[in-house]
This record gives structure tokens, sequence and C-alpha cells, in this order.
């Protein structure tokens, strides 16, 4: 079986609303496709267009620094091969031989772009290419971006390579939640050794959104004649964080401004579910405790306009009765949030401790081995 990890499981469990629940509105955006998302729980706030697949040109490069960043070591010494240093398009100017750190050539990446630096890390990190390129092609379906499929680290035009406005802000969305991707992306310069030179390297980042935006705070430029200008655009206020994502957009810095003005000015950040707030209370038969109670481990929030918040609903299942032994985290029940007949949000409930066993059988049983180790004194 594939080994998922403890973050995708998260994601998963925190991304299960119901992506029809968006208000209809409209929105005066040049791209063919948009998305404005909430980060944390991936509510779709507008969308035009958001599952039409559309090449991404060097967006492609999130998902490149992403399965870097999990798999790498960031200090790791990487020497530039020729295929790299001899690649087309946008470049740190790497030659063949030369060695970076993988940290720094994330930054020239992301920043500046560097075709020559997607092909260096894909190397390093896969072996070849084409292996790196299959696990970025993992990595998508395992963060649920299932209409999105991968030919190249880069985004440079290339058949069946693909995706779409939701899929990038899911994958976007995913990414922001790892501190060293977030750091990258919101640096607006970085210096960088170049050997063989007096100097070092002075990458600027091409990201406008981290100058002219409040908040702004990622994510990734991309262009090629093929897909036309996109970006992958971040901004957090007020403890809310957006995404928004446009392809195929000739003003896509006013685009995705624009999506993410509409986020912050429609919507708050709403309290839905209070850490410590009792839920009900689970029988337990043949149980060391007879019951337990059910309490939510920690705050949720959900955006909301104020006219939703208002006719939020709560609806609450859990187990009546369960069967000893229960298990600290058991899945116990869940927490369904309504906002008319669209179910936007589940939140699982689980036991907050365990609860061992204390039926006859199970009694007479330990009884008996403490007997067999001679800590029992025969009778």
């Amino acid at each position: 079986m594939r080994k998922i990890s403890q973050t995708v499981l998260a994601f998963a469990l925190i991304f299960s609303y119901n992506v029809s629940a968006v208000r209809a509105v409209e929105i005066s955006v040049s791209a063919k496709s948009a998305v404005v998302m909430e980060a944390s729980t991936g509510r779709v706030l507008y969308q035009k267009n958001a599952f039409e697949k559309m090449p991404m040109a060097s967006t492609t490069k999130i998902m490149t620094a992403l399965v870097a960043i999990e798999n790498g070591n960031l200090s790791d010494m990487v020497t530039v091969s020729a295929n790299a240093s001899g690649v087309e398009g946008s470049s740190i100017w790497l030659s063949p031989g030369e060695t970076m750190t993988l940290s720094d050539l994330l930054f020239g990446l992301m920043l500046a772009s560097g075709n020559d630096a997607a092909i260096a890390i894909a190397e390093h990190i896969g072996g070849d290419v084409e292996t790196f390129v299959g696990m970025m092609n993992d990595k998508a379906r395992e963060i649920g971006a299932y209409n999105t499929h991968f030919v190249n680290p880069n985004g440079l035009p290339a058949d069946n390579h693909y995706t779409t406005a939701y899929d990038l802000a899911l994958i976007s969305a995913y990414a922001m939640q790892n501190k060293m991707f977030r750091e990258i992306v919101k640096t607006q310069y970085k210096t960088l050794p170049w050997e063989g030179h007096e100097w070092d390297r002075v990458v600027k980042n091409k990201n406008k959104i981290l100058w002219n935006y409040e908040g702004g705070n990622g994510i990734k430029t991309g262009f090629t004649k093929e897909a036309g200008r996109c970006l992958a655009a971040a901004a957090e206020r007020e403890g809310m964080q957006l995404v928004s994502v446009v392809l195929c957009a000739p003003d896509m810095f006013n685009d995705c401004m624009a999506l993410m003005d509409y986020g912050f000015e429609n919507y708050d950040n709403s309290l839905v579910v209070k850490a410590g707030e009792k839920i009900g209370e689970i029988a337990v038969r043949d149980g060391m405790e007879k019951s337990f109670p059910v309490y939510t481990e920690k705050d949720v929030y959900f955006p909301l306009t104020q006219e939703e918040a208002a006719n939020l609903k709560k609806r609450v299942y859990i187990e009546e009765t369960l069967t000893a032994p229960v298990k600290k985290g058991q899945q116990v029940g869940r927490i369904d949030l309504w906002l008319g007949e669209d179910r936007i949000q589940s939140v699982a409930l689980s036991a907050p401790y365990d609860i061992g066993e204390n039926s006859y059988s199970f009694n007479l049983s330990k009884l008996l081995g403490l007997w067999l180790n001679g800590r029992v004194p025969a009778m």
C-alpha cells in the first residue's frame, strides 16, 4: 500500500466541503479561468471555468518546489548537469559542473523562475527528470488535484501537461502549509553564490503581489505563448489566508487582486466550532468507565459572509454506545456544517483517551496471566 503522509491525510480531512456551495457573483477578470480559495478549508469563494484543463506555464514550479522540499535535504550540494544548464527559457545562468545548495536552487526556481534550476532539482531528487515528474504526479493525486498532469518540472510547453485553476489553487493551498515553501515564495530578493565570478547572483521575485497588495505572501508567476499569462497569488489578512489562481490572464496581477479583494471584503474567518465544547456523552459497554464525554479538540474556523454566519446550521452525529476497548483518537462521530441544502464542512470527533475492557473474561484472562507469571499467589 502506498504511504500517504499525515499532512496529506489532515489536508484531505479539512477539505471536505461541497464545492457547489459558491455564491453566484460576477467579478470582471481578463482570465479565461479563475478561482479564489480560502487556503485552510479549501472553500471556493469565486470561480470562473475553474475546472477546465489548461496549460499553466511556470506555475508548474509550485509542485516542483513542494516535492523537492518534502523529499530533499535543503543543505545538499547539487551538481548542475549539462542537461540542466542548457535548458531553454528563463534561467539563473547555471553552468555545467557548478554546485549549489538545494535551498539556493529553490530560491532561484521560485523567484527568478529558473528553468535550469528546475531540471537540476529534478535530477538531484529523482535521479532523473522522468522519475521526479512521476513524483510530482503522485503528489498531485495525493492532494486531490485529479485533473492535473505534469510532463516536466518547469512548465515549458508539452503535450499532456495541464492543470485546472481549481487544482492549482488546491496545490498552492497545500504548499502554503509548508514553512519552508512559505518562506521562499514571500521573499522579494535573494543573493545566491555564483561560482567562477567575483560577484554573487541577486534574484528578484517576479511576483508583484508581494509589493503591490496588502498581506501579499506568494506564490508564482508563469508565461508561455501557449499558456498565456498565469499566476497563483496569495495574501493573508486577519488570520485568513487566500489563494487566487488565474490561467490565460492578460491582466493577471489585477485579476488576482480583484479576486482577493472580493474574498477579504465579503468573507470573515468565522469561528464555527469552539475548542473544548462538550458535544455529548457516549456510553461504554464492558469498559473500565461507563461513559466518556466528547469534546471538540480545537477551534475550527470557516470563511462565511455575515448572512451565511447567521444561517449556519450544525448537525451532530455521535455513537450512542461503544464496546470496550476504546482507543484515544478513535473516530466516534462528526459535526456537519450546513448552509441551506449544502453541507460545507465536516469536523471529525474522536475519543479523548483510552478506555480499557472490563468484562469477566478479560479480567479472568488478566488474572490468569498474572498468576502464571508468579505475580499472584496461588489460593
